[in-house]
């Protein structure tokens, strides 16, 4: 290859940089952009207004369950427990699962098992409140409208009758069970 084939070859590529070059200056001049002064984009979270924060959150409006537990199946609570039964004991002193033992958890402050880590959210909400029947119901319901923020995977329960019956279960699975209200 002689030296003038070699300049050729040369300029081609000297002159597709500078080409490359002076359009990239060019488009830089014609659409320039500010930098923001924070990066990403800010996603503004809709209001649903049926949830609130945990801290002081009120319970979404959910079917009264107390009317029920007098005449509850408590039988027909122990069966629907089996789908409890995967993540929570019942026995007195059993071994905490994915969670807690629920063994006298009817009268018991909530979030107050010692040997369980609960979700922030749930310790701010329980904060000086018992799990109760209507504190259980709306939870039993939809954990996660009950108490936002909650780790609890469970959907819910949505038949009240399955409600009343399976805290009138839980309420026998107890060293001393609360009092089930009159009808």
């Amino acid at each position: 290859m002689d030296s003038f084939q070699f300049n050729k070859i040369a300029m081609a590529a000297l002159g597709t940089v500078f080409l490359i070059f002076c359009t990239s200056l060019v488009a830089e001049a014609l659409f320039h952009s500010e930098a923001p002064e924070t990066a990403g984009y800010a996603i503004a979270a809709v209001d649903g207004g049926a949830e609130k924060p945990a801290g002081g959150a009120e319970t979404p409006a959910v079917e009264p369950v107390s009317a029920l537990l007098a005449s509850a199946d408590v039988a027909g609570g122990q069966t629907t427990s089996k789908k409890c039964a995967s993540c929570h004991s019942f026995d007195s002193g059993g071994a905490k699962k994915v969670g807690p033992n629920l063994y006298g958890i009817v009268g018991r402050p909530i979030a107050a098992s010692p040997d369980f880590s609960y979700s922030a959210a749930l310790k701010a909400f329980g904060s000086g409140k018992n799990w109760d029947f209507e504190q259980l119901n709306g939870y039993l319901w939809n954990p996660k409208k009950h108490v936002p923020g909650s780790a609890m995977g469970f959907a819910g329960l949505k038949d009240v009758k399955d409600r009343a019956n399976i805290i009138a279960w839980l309420n026998s699975q107890s060293a001393s069970p609360v009092a089930l209200p009159a009808q």
